[in-house]
């Protein structure tokens, strides 16, 4: 396996896909607390779930313009080593949050065309990570987990200031070209290793993480 490839499961809502994600070599596991997402845990099912985390594996809060009191409320029952933004958190709402909360903060931008990428900079000034994902459609319910890619060539070797994740569309049959094409060191994925919205399947999990931590076969 190639060591500098970092996998993160998103949508965990079980304590057998959690298991099957550790064991397969995840370095995040994220839990969605938005109640639109069919992925969305309640705070006392997230912290049974961490509670079977072993050392090593960050545990991923993601959240949607979420207040102090709602990341309280999270934080204060679930040992969480991230938090994820995935709303329309404005920069200084990112730094309000690192400075509250004294943990790192993970930044979702979404792309769609060119026009979106400036974001990246932007957000990188304030986030500890970047969470490079596929801009949702408008009127969409979800944020995120919508299964759409975008133009990976927007993003194709493209280095911030912050360590930067891939998101969006990514399934086990494409992660690798992914991280071929864009030069990403981090991915995450959701709705590509599920079989219906929110329920993780335990063989695409598996195949998804040994596709991304393969090691790179050298172009001819």
């Amino acid at each position: 396996m190639s060591s500098d490839i970092r996998v993160k499961i998103c949508g965990l809502r079980d304590a057998a896909s959690v298991a099957t994600a550790v064991e397969a070599g995840a370095s995040y596991l994220g839990f969605v607390f938005f109640a639109r997402s069919p992925r969305n845990v309640t705070v006392a099912e997230a912290a049974a779930l961490a509670s079977e985390v072993p050392p090593g594996v960050a545990k991923v809060a993601l959240v949607v313009d979420a207040d102090d009191a709602a990341l309280d409320r999270i934080l204060n029952a679930v040992p969480i080593d991230m938090l994820q933004l995935h709303g329309a958190e404005s920069p200084e709402r990112v730094l309000a949050v690192r400075d509250r909360f004294g943990l790192p903060v993970m930044k979702a931008v979404g792309i769609a065309g060119p026009e979106d990428v400036p974001a990246i900079d932007l957000y990188a000034q304030v986030a500890d990570q970047l969470l490079i994902d596929a801009k949702a459609p408008k009127g969409a319910d979800l944020p995120g987990g919508n299964g759409l890619a975008f133009d990976w060539r927007l993003v194709n070797r493209k280095y911030w200031t912050r360590p930067w994740m891939l998101a969006g569309g990514l399934t086990p049959e494409n992660v690798a070209l992914a991280i071929q094409m864009t030069g990403a060191r981090q991915v995450d994925v959701s709705s590509g290793v599920e079989s219906a919205p929110g329920v993780k399947d335990p063989a695409r999990i598996r195949a998804f993480l040994k596709a991304a931590l393969a090691p790179a076969v050298p172009k001819l």
